[in-house]
């Protein structure tokens, strides 16, 4: 096979990839036109995606960006980041970062009980909230001191390089779409 077929080969498959990711973007970028409020939005997502408030993130997120005046949808796609597959590694580091503050239980057995926890949550009803959340409420409070704290931190972090990274790729996005628009004779 040569290079060229190679590249033929790859380029399909890399626009079907980044396609719908594209219209997903355009789709946010036209919901409000303030690239500030859909970049909120996106970091107000992904502060709540690290916090241990799942089953309760998706109605956080639409109440907070409604409050805050943020762009709704994208917060509600970023809180997705944090599911029953994604928890256990996600809330562990959070417990890391937070017991460097905190001591708490060693990081083997809480990753081995947010293992658990998304085991049962998998076996939970979607819309069954409660549940959800008393199981995470169910921690030890010398695990959840320390996973409070890290969660927080590293939620910020995450928020704040979301926002940065988000806003910039709004802008070019909304400055592409304003030169396509400007007539020819105009320049």
């Amino acid at each position: 096979m040569t290079l060229k077929s190679r590249s033929t080969i790859s380029s399909p498959r890399k626009r079907r990839i980044i396609i719908p990711f594209r219209a997903v973007f355009k789709w946010l970028v036209r919901l409000r036109r303030s690239p500030r409020a859909v970049a909120g939005g996106f970091a107000l997502g992904m502060f709540l995606a690290f916090t241990p408030t799942i089953g309760f993130q998706l109605m956080l997120a639409v109440f907070w960006a409604t409050v805050l005046n943020l762009n709704r949808p994208a917060a509600m796609l970023t809180v997705w980041i944090t599911n029953v597959a994604t928890m256990a590694p996600i809330y562990t580091f959070n417990y890391w970062v937070g017991s460097l503050f905190w001591s708490g239980p060693p990081v083997f057995e809480v990753y081995q009980t947010f293992a658990a926890i998304g085991a049962q949550l998998v076996k939970v009803d979607f819309w069954d909230f409660g549940n959800q959340f008393e199981t995470i409420l169910g921690l030890s409070s010398a695990m959840a001191v320390p996973l409070v704290i890290g969660s927080v931190l590293v939620g910020l972090i995450a928020a704040a390089l979301t926002y940065l990274g988000s806003l910039a790729i709004i802008n070019v996005l909304l400055t592409r779409r304003q030169k396509r628009q400007v007539p020819k004779g105009s320049h």
